[in-house]
């Protein structure tokens, strides 16, 4: 199994940044396409990121290119999303995700628990 630990939200005021953390650990045995989703209350969870296993590619949500930035360090086993001008429409529930693909059990997606951003003066 793998484990998925979300660290870095808080509060922050509009136009202010904040750097979260995933870091993944159990059965690691190689690198994986990871990713950010969110959750505000009231809607659907949302992509906002992802990354592939390399780190050589990036997607981002239209609502948040520009301004965030998903990274990762393999030797680390994290990934990490920058956001910067934070708007209050960005306040959620941040997850990370990492989604693994074999043979044998076809795809499996693993989830953190989340970790809260608030965007408010």
């Amino acid at each position: 199994q793998v484990q998925l630990v979300e660290s870095g939200g808080g509060l922050v005021q509009p136009g202010g940044s904040l750097r979260l953390s995933c870091l993944a650990s159990g059965s690691i045995f190689r690198t994986y396409p990871m990713g950010w989703y969110r959750q505000a209350p009231g809607k659907q969870r949302e992509l906002v990121a992802t990354i592939t296993s390399s780190g050589g590619s990036t997607n981002y949500a239209d609502s948040v290119k520009g301004r965030f930035t998903i990274s990762r360090d393999n030797a680390k086993n994290t990934v990490y999303l920058q956001m910067n001008s934070l708007k209050s429409e960005d306040t959620a529930v941040y997850l990370c995700n990492l989604r693994s693909s074999t043979e044998e059990f076809g795809i499996q997606d693993y989830w953190g628990q989340g970790t809260q951003v608030t965007v408010s003066s």
